[in-house]
C-alpha cells in the first residue's frame, strides 16, 4: 500500500467507516441480521427514533450500496420487504467484534468523559 499525507487517501477504512457506521445504518442492519426479512413498518416500528424519511433515504442507500435488497410484491395493497444481503451479513463479524469491544471499554470512555468534563473548563 503506498503511504500518503492526503488524509483522505491515508485511511483505506474511511469509506467503509463512512457507509457502515453512519447514524442510521448501524441499527437497520443490525435489525435486518438478527430478526430476518421485514416491512418498511416493521423496520421503524424496531427502530423507534428513526423518522420515515429518514429510514426511506437509509434504505435506498444501503440498497445502493449493496447491503440491503429490496423486494416489491404486486399485490392489493403492494407489499415492499428488505434484507439484508450476503454483503451486508458479511459484516456481522465486526459487529461482533464491536460489541466485545463496546463490552469491555465504554466504562472507561465513559470514566475519561467525567474526568474530562470535570477538568474542562468552557472557552470565555
Amino acid at each position: 500500500m503506498e503511504v500518503t499525507d492526503d488524509p483522505g487517501l491515508a485511511c483505506p477504512v474511511a469509506p467503509v467507516v463512512d457507509i457502515v457506521f453512519s447514524r442510521w445504518t448501524t441499527p437497520i442492519l443490525w435489525s435486518l441480521n438478527y430478526q430476518g426479512r421485514q416491512r418498511f413498518v416493521e423496520l421503524q416500528r424496531r427502530i423507534t427514533t428513526i423518522t420515515p424519511k429518514v429510514l426511506t433515504q437509509r434504505l435506498r442507500q444501503l440498497e445502493r450500496d449493496g447491503l440491503v435488497a429490496r423486494t416489491y410484491h404486486p399485490e392489493v395493497p403492494p407489499r415492499v420487504e428488505y434484507e439484508i444481503t450476503e454483503l451486508g451479513r458479511s459484516l456481522a463479524p465486526i459487529f461482533a467484534h464491536l460489541t466485545g469491544w463496546a463490552a469491555e471499554h465504554l466504562g472507561e470512555v465513559q470514566a475519561a468523559r467525567i474526568a474530562y468534563d470535570a477538568t474542562s473548563r468552557p472557552a470565555p
